[in-house]
């Protein structure tokens, strides 16, 4: 660690011990103005930082932080198509695939751009195709269905989207399948009609062992209709077109995507085709333009009036300073279920890591624990925990100003409400005083329960409101979170694009198959798993 950086942590740190004995309520009382001075927008987008433990001297010298570890310079070699992914010597280029990154890129000998837009015309006009009826089904009419197969970014990315932009559907119904556990599978398929449905692949070198496992028994489920012709009401997202020939996917059905894709931002590639069946090609590039949006707010922003940048800073400010390990993202908004899940691999994957990008031991806490459910049902739930919970869990709230549910605007008013009270009611809580007062004016006796009805209050949470959820404003939605963890990484010192942390359980769960069909077990094996092994083994042959 430079001087420099260790002369910004030690100043922010200084920041950290000001702020962390004075309560949310002292700090309003302070500056009642305190919204005006901590919230920040874009276009319709506001990030409400008011209600975070933090001020304007502690954000400068987070900014400062992020100046001295080289933020900007990092930034730019990002947009720039530098090989910024060391460990496995990559570009790190998803903004390309939303025209977010430098109009004329190359890397490896090829124009980034022009194979990006070719690529992306295929996939859409397939996407097409599909909807019209264009491309039909081995009878000629058209497809009700789409079962998309994948796994980790290829599986959470698109699942996300087409559940996010539900009112958006006007193509195929589109299911997903990740889990290898056959129950996914089966359920997916259990209603629908194999004359009337295409099977998507989702994997770039199409050798993923829960997808290919998937992919074979829905080919084999295929096959009970269709027979040896199985492979015509499948496609493939991969890169390996042989692969998906021998599989009998032709390669006009194949849309593959480079390894400067991560698999955590490759939602904006054809790994997207599911959602542009659902929703069509043209609301497919209203997504990507949200997202671009927001790519060019990143990178021109000022650092003290930067969205990702901020959220970034503030969510190393909560980690490192404060010193709290988890977060809970609550999106008061039902189409959003599965932002917390997709949300939670980008930040955890990306940088939940113990090695600097040097290969040293970090010497500071990396990715909280990143975790939450939609509003209001969690506030039934879990919200019990974080306001009178022993541990403080920061909340980052997402609401939207409007509704598209067609149900009339009481919900919304409710729904809007509540997630207001529930930011206010962390923050603030309820004095004993405030309890008693309630209580004499209800005409109810202390009988002790003043202690149970009271809420300390200072717990931090940023709000995240904007107009409405549609294409445009979810990618830009999703955009604000890639960039976020981008900075965390930046600020941490891990590279955020690789996830080597995964690759030992793959490897060792091919060692371990062969021996639940009867095999040997693997050498040195440990007592626990050859014990598990056994034990399972022996239920299963009964």
């Amino acid at each position: 660690m430079s001087d420099s950086v260790s002369r910004a942590w030690a100043r922010v740190e200084r920041e950290g011990e000001r702020l962390r004995t004075l309560s949310l309520r002292v700090l309003f009382e302070r500056d009642p103005e305190r919204f005006a001075s901590l919230s920040f927008g874009h276009e319709d987008l506001l990030v409400d930082l008011s209600r975070e433990k933090i001020d304007r001297p502690a954000l400068a010298a987070l900014s400062a932080l992020a100046e001295a570890a080289g933020l900007p310079e990092r930034r730019d070699a990002l947009f720039a198509g530098e090989r910024i992914n060391s460990t496995e010597d990559r570009a790190v280029l998803h903004m390309a695939l939303r025209d977010g990154a430098d109009a004329r890129l190359v890397v490896d000998g090829i124009d980034v751009h022009r194979e990006v837009e070719a690529t992306r015309d295929r996939f859409l006009a397939f996407a097409e195709g599909v909807r019209s009826g264009s491309f039909a089904a081995r009878d000629g009419g058209p497809f009700t269905d789409v079962v998309h197969i994948g796994i980790g970014g290829s599986h959470l990315g698109p699942e996300m989207a087409v559940r996010a932009l539900r009112p958006d559907h006007d193509g195929p119904h589109v299911h997903f399948v990740a889990n290898v556990d056959g129950a996914d599978l089966a359920d997916a398929t259990a209603r629908l009609d194999p004359t009337r449905t295409l099977v998507l692949v989702a994997s770039k070198t199409f050798t993923t062992l829960e997808t290919m496992t998937n992919a074979r028994s829905a080919r084999g489920w295929l096959a009970v209709a269709h027979g040896d012709h199985a492979g015509e009401h499948m496609a493939a997202i991969s890169s390996n077109v042989e692969a998906a020939a021998a599989f009998g996917i032709e390669a006009e059905r194949v849309f593959g995507f480079r390894d400067w894709v991560g698999g955590r931002y490759s939602l904006w590639s054809a790994i997207g085709l599911p959602v542009a069946i659902a929703v069509g090609a043209e609301r497919f590039r209203d997504l990507l333009a949200g997202a671009a949006a927001l790519d060019h707010h990143f990178r021109s922003a000022p650092l003290d009036r930067n969205l990702p940048v901020l959220m970034a800073l503030v969510s190393v400010w909560r980690r490192n300073v404060m010193g709290w390990p988890s977060v809970a993202l609550i999106p008061y908004d039902q189409r959003l279920e599965r932002l917390p899940a997709y949300v939670q691999q980008l930040a955890m994957e990306s940088n939940g890591k113990t090695i600097t990008r040097e290969g040293h031991p970090a010497t500071r806490a990396t990715a909280p624990v990143v975790w939450g459910e939609p509003g209001t049902n969690a506030q039934h739930s879990f919200f019990q925990l974080l306001h009178q919970g022993t541990d403080v869990v920061p909340v980052d709230f997402i609401v939207a100003a409007q509704a598209r549910n067609g149900s009339g605007a009481g919900h919304h008013r409710l729904l809007v409400a509540s997630c207001l009270a529930q930011a206010q009611a962390l923050a603030f809580g309820r004095t004993p005083s405030e309890v008693r007062g309630e209580m004499a004016a209800a005409g109810a006796a202390d009988v002790g329960l003043v202690a149970h009805r009271s809420f300390a209050g200072d717990r931090p949470s940023t709000t995240i409101a904007h107009g409405r959820l549609d294409p445009r404003s979810l990618g830009r939605l999703i955009a604000l979170f890639e960039h976020r963890a981008f900075v965390e990484g930046v600020l941490w010192d891990v590279n955020s694009f690789d996830q080597w942390g995964v690759e030992l359980g793959k490897s060792l769960a091919d060692r371990l198959h062969p021996a639940l069909a009867g095999g040997p077990l693997p050498s040195g094996t440990d007592s626990s798993t050859a014990g598990l092994l056994r034990h399972l083994r022996r239920l299963t042959d009964g």
